[in-house]
């Protein structure tokens, strides 16, 4: 396309950046559009809202539309942009870091009356967060129990790096640490709070996830064995050994497998004290503690 042809205004390439979507068949295609649109030119929806005629540089115009091109070929709109917001916390994202969802905004919900009622025990609080992908579980603790400190855990160097990268954005460095570790491999200490959202998909089921997720998800954080369950057996049958007195563990779950996850862990001597349901009404966190 020559730039004589390209959008000149806000208005004329959010349209076109919505019709690139609309026609390819994306769901939420005006959404993704103005997302697309903003980072790519700039500007903030209140700037498309008040000034729909600004003129827009051919070289916005064209890094827009490439932008929804790989959109409409089936890329995540936020891994086009590189972030997502989780919790309030702007996050980066990386080829090896899962992509955070409000699904796991539950688990951050689920959790934080236990972590400030040990605050308001012990006067401060101590996570691990396992498969720690982007540190989005421990960083959104962090920003909402400021006595608290956290340890993020991951095999993934990549992983690692980029959840440090976003502790240092939203400036929780000071408080948040990482480590390379399979599961507890290279954990010595104990905590106050385990945490983790780690890979349930059952094989069978992986060819079933959308072409977002499927291609663009690492595979390592989702496949969670023939089952499924793989993670939390293995979470369950060392976590007792890392809690301090009084500790807990929570994990989020897929949408049918809070019987079998209980199950797991009731036979590692822990049971489920509270869980928290997604907006479709499945259990999608469980909170345990020792028996």
């Amino acid at each position: 396309m020559g730039e004589a042809r390209l959008p000149g205004t806000l208005d004329a390439l959010l349209r076109q950046a919505r019709t690139i979507l609309q026609e390819a068949g994306i769901a939420g295609a005006a959404y993704d559009a103005r997302l697309i649109v903003e980072h790519f030119a700039g500007i903030t929806q209140a700037d498309l809202i008040a000034s729909p005629g600004r003129a827009v540089a051919a070289a916005q115009a064209m890094a827009v539309l490439a932008a929804a091109r790989q959109r409409a070929a089936g890329k995540p709109v936020h891994r086009i942009l590189g972030y997502r917001e989780f919790y309030g916390l702007k996050l980066m994202l990386s080829a090896e870091t899962l992509e955070p969802r409000p699904d796991t905004e539950t688990l951050v919900d689920l959790v934080l009356p236990h972590l400030r009622e040990t605050v308001r025990r012990r006067g401060s609080c101590t996570i691990l967060d396992m498969g720690t992908g982007t540190g989005a579980i421990a960083l959104a603790l962090l920003s909402a129990v400021p006595e608290a400190r956290a340890v993020g855990t991951d095999i993934s160097d990549d992983a690692l790096a980029t959840a440090r990268t976003n502790a240092d954005m939203n400036g929780y460095s000071e408080r948040f640490v990482t480590r390379r570790s399979d599961w507890f491999g290279e954990i010595e200490e104990s905590f106050d709070l385990i945490v983790s959202n780690p890979p349930y998909i059952a094989t069978a089921e992986m060819d079933e996830l959308s072409r977002e997720v499927r291609e663009h998800d690492p595979v390592n954080a989702l496949h969670g064995g023939v089952d499924g369950l793989d993670a939390y057996r293995q979470i369950a049958a060392e976590a007792v050994g890392h809690l301090n007195a009084a500790g807990a563990i929570a994990v989020e779950i897929g949408s049918s497998q809070a019987a079998d996850v209980k199950e797991i862990f009731a036979s590692n001597s822990f049971q489920a004290a509270d869980a928290a349901a997604d907006l479709a009404g499945h259990d999608r966190a469980i909170l345990f503690i020792a028996c």
